[in-house]
This record gives C-alpha cells, sequence and structure tokens, in this order.
C-alpha cells in the first residue's frame, strides 16, 4: 500500500507539473530569450576566468596558454598604479552612494506631490532625459560649461570680476564636478523606481492622515518613506555590491592629465595596462577581484539588512 501511495503521489506530481506546463506555456516560453541570453553572455563567458591564472597568448588560445597561478594577483597588489585606482574607484563610489542615493529619493517625494498632472508629466521626462544622452556628449556639455578659459561659469566669473574655479584642472573641484554630473544624468531615472513604489500606496492611508490633521511633510515623514523602505533598502544593498565596479565612459570623459590622480580608476587602469598593453591576465585578474570583493559588499550588506529587521534580496 506504502508503495502504491508512493507512486500515486510521483503521478499526481507528474500531472500537476505538467498541468501547469500547459496551462501557462507562454508564459515559459517568454523565460526562453532571456535565460538564453545569460546563458550565452553571462555564464559561458565564465570560463574565460581562467586567463587569470595563465600566460595567455591569444595565438595559443586559452587551453594551450601557460599556468602562471597566483602570479597575475601578486603583480597588481605589488603595483602603486592598482593601488591608487582602487582607492579612487572606492572613493568616487562611495561618494556617488551618499552624495547620490539620496537624490532620486528626494526627487520621487517632490514629483509625487506635484498636483497638476500635465507638469508632473513634463518633469519627470525633464528629469529622466539625461540619462539617454551618451557620456560622449555629456563630456563636450561639461567641457563648454566648466573647462578653464572658455567655459560658460569661468566665462561669467570672470565677467563679474571674480575668481575662477578649477573645475576640470583641480582634484577636489573634479570630484565634485564629476559627482555632480553623475547625479544629474542618473538622478532622474532612478526615480521613477521609487515613483513607481508610491504609486502603490494605498490612497486611504493620506485620507486617515488628512482627517488627523497631517500637513504634507508629516504624510511624507510618517507613510511615504515607511512605505516606500523596502525598495530603498533592497537598492541600497544594490548599489552597496557594486561599489567595486566602476564604468569605464564617464571618468575617461570627464577625466585628464591634470587630475590622473582621482580620475584615474579600476577601469581606466584596465584599459590601460590590461587591453593598450596586452596584458589580458593582468585585466581578467583585476576584473575577478572586483567581482569578488563586490559580491562580499554585497553579502554583507544584505546580511545587515537582514539581521535589521529589512527584506533583502535573498
Amino acid at each position: 500500500m506504502e508503495r502504491a501511495g508512493l507512486s500515486s503521489s510521483k503521478s499526481t506530481y507528474k500531472k500537476g507539473f505538467m498541468y501547469y506546463v500547459k496551462r501557462d506555456l507562454f508564459l515559459y516560453l517568454l523565460l526562453v530569450l532571456p535565460i538564453t541570453y545569460f546563458i550565452i553572455f553571462k555564464y559561458i563567458p565564465m570560463y574565460g576566468i581562467v586567463i587569470a591564472f595563465k600566460e595567455y597568448n591569444i595565438f595559443a588560445g586559452i587551453n594551450a596558454s601557460e599556468w602562471i597561478g597566483l602570479d597575475a594577483f601578486k603583480e597588481i597588489f605589488r603595483s602603486q598604479d592598482f593601488i591608487r585606482a582602487l582607492r579612487n574607484t572606492f572613493l568616487l563610489n562611495g561618494l556617488d552612494l551618499i552624495l547620490g542615493f539620496p537624490a532620486p529619493i528626494i526627487l520621487a517625494l517632490i514629483i509625487n506631490e506635484i498636483k497638476r498632472n500635465s507638469f508632473k508629466k513634463i518633469s519627470q521626462t525633464m528629469l529622466y532625459l539625461p540619462h539617454f544622452l551618451s557620456w560622449v556628449i555629456i563630456g563636450g556639455i561639461v567641457l563648454q560649461i566648466f573647462a578653464p578659459g572658455f567655459g560658460l561659469i569661468d566665462t561669467l566669473l570672470k565677467s563679474a570680476g571674480l575668481k575662477t574655479i578649477p573645475f576640470l584642472t583641480d582634484n577636489v573641484p573634479w570630484i565634485f564636478t564629476y559627482c555632480g554630473v553623475g547625479i544629474w544624468q542618473s538622478a532622474g531615472w532612478g526615480m521613477i523606481m521609487y515613483l513607481a513604489a508610491i504609486t502603490g500606496i494605498n490612497g486611504e492611508l493620506y485620507e486617515a492622515a488628512e482627517v488627523d490633521g497631517a500637513g504634507r511633510l508629516r504624510k511624507i515623514w510618517s507613510i511615504t518613506l515607511p512605505c516606500i523602505r523596502p525598495t530603498i533598502v533592497i537598492l541600497f544593498i544594490l548599489n552597496v555590491g557594486k561599489i567595486s565596479a566602476i564604468g569605464f565612459d564617464r571618468p575617461y570623459v570627464i577625466g585628464n592629465p591634470e587630475v590622473r590622480d582621482f580620475a584615474d580608476v579600476i577601469s581606466t587602469y584596465v584599459y590601460r595596462v590590461g587591453i593598450q598593453s596586452t596584458r589580458y591576465n593582468i585585466a581578467t585578474a583585476v576584473g575577478l577581484f572586483q567581482s569578488v570583493v563586490g559580491l562580499l559588499f554585497l553579502s554583507v550588506t544584505n546580511f545587515i539588512a537582514n539581521k535589521s529587521g529589512e527584506q533583502g534580496i535573498w
């Protein structure tokens, strides 16, 4: 009887699985393309990680290249240029996190308080439009506005008889220019996610707050922010996980030799040492190091969030 019961439960399970597959066939088919994309472009290329442990020769291929163990990692950790690039990466990403992470939240709260729908739509469009601009275009705009000698701000300061500010040629002003341009480019796009979270808040909560005499600031503090807190926590965890990774285009376009001590980050270091010098094992070793550090930060931040009673990403 036990065997009969076991076999019947298995057949029920099989029937149940096929039932759901047939019922949601088109939904499963929709998964084919994204799963194929991740397998081809994310998982299969992981095999290339072994280049970090070999003296890679593009003519011999990965398998025929000589094993060198951890020599590439020893070399990059002894390199002062890599240490400087690593420091700059953490510095710029840390400032982006501190200064840039609250910006889309604040924008979403402001846009949500606008009552006129036409003005709200125009404001949203103008705010997230910079996200679609290439960093090459943004770099040209930055040059026209902040460049010493002929930039718009420099010209206005000179005409007013004031001292000019070296936004692009001095380390400290360049750092804040870099962060400000990044916030301008990305804050409007990040705002969309928070606006979506705010839209899901039950309107009866605001009505009850109005009955109790709560003003706009009190409703934002007591209703809006607590309701979108799970979204804030998840996005914060994801941003912390990317603190060791930095894009190539932004520091490369805005940076220049005058501020190389702070503009040289891991991505530009990999381009200069790994790609231009054809040291592919060095480039792969740096990328693997970035991934491990990012995973570590992501795991620690997620653990802290879970222990604090918030919902993490797993």
